[in-house]
């Protein structure tokens, strides 16, 4: 399908409505806004990554200390020292 628009005779008229000069600013507009709101998403989206990366070691850390704790109070339970 040919997308190429047709050509104009010299002093011809544009082969739309006068109308469709309005619309086609509202879909660029549309298409910038849409560009605009995919950028900060994109920037929300590394954001959480980075927050997820910290909360998973937090979470870790905090298993692990509580494993190591009652590993602990099973050793003292046990009289193993």
């Amino acid at each position: 399908m040919d997308q190429t628009p047709p050509r104009l005779p010299y002093g011809g008229e544009l082969p739309y409505h006068d109308g469709m000069e309005a619309r086609v600013a509202v879909l660029e507009q549309i298409a910038k806004d849409t560009r605009d709101v995919l950028t900060r998403m994109d920037t929300r989206l590394d954001r959480m990554e980075d927050r997820q990366s910290s909360d998973f070691k937090w979470l870790f850390a905090l298993g692990l200390g509580a494993m190591s704790f009652i590993v602990a109070v099973m050793a003292h339970g046990f009289r193993w020292f």
